[in-house]
């Protein structure tokens, strides 16, 4: 808890914000996304919180400096949210959908160096699954 409240007073502080953040364009199979990238430790504690919506194209990914099984949640966070954790290569282990303002963990269910973002349902609309592949991460930043 102290670790995130130093983070989020740090990001505040420097005014680190969504239009400070790299953005990439990212596509799965013939649907392209703009994704925010999250790559350093402020960014990623921070995330979507406090955003009160999110374009239908829109994401965040989050880049991680290893390969681990990371969990999310929602704190402070305003809008429904889905996540896809994927590996190194960019494939989707799984997707879990996000609740609003919740502190319940939604974790990779294995090892994932990447984790996506997207409004809620996002990838269930588009018959999205788990092995679909991200294209374009190697444009991302490397996490630190």
């Amino acid at each position: 808890m102290k670790k995130r409240l130093v983070a989020l007073c740090f990001f505040l502080s420097t005014g680190v914000g969504a239009q400070d953040m790299p953005q990439i364009e990212l596509s799965l199979g013939f649907h392209r996304i703009e994704a925010e990238v999250a790559a350093r430790d402020p960014e990623r504690q921070t995330g979507l919180m406090h955003r009160q919506s999110l374009p239908a194209q829109r994401g965040m990914l989050f880049v991680f400096p290893q390969d681990n099984t990371y969990c999310m949640w929602m704190r402070n966070t305003l809008i429904p949210l889905s996540v896809a954790f994927l590996d190194g290569e960019g494939r989707i282990i799984n997707i879990a959908d996000m609740a609003p303002h919740s502190e319940e963990n939604h974790c990779a269910r294995r090892p994932a160096r990447y984790a996506l973002e997207m409004n809620r349902g996002w990838f269930a609309q588009r018959g999205i699954v788990a092995g679909s592949k991200v294209r374009g991460l190697e444009r991302a930043p490397q996490g630190r």
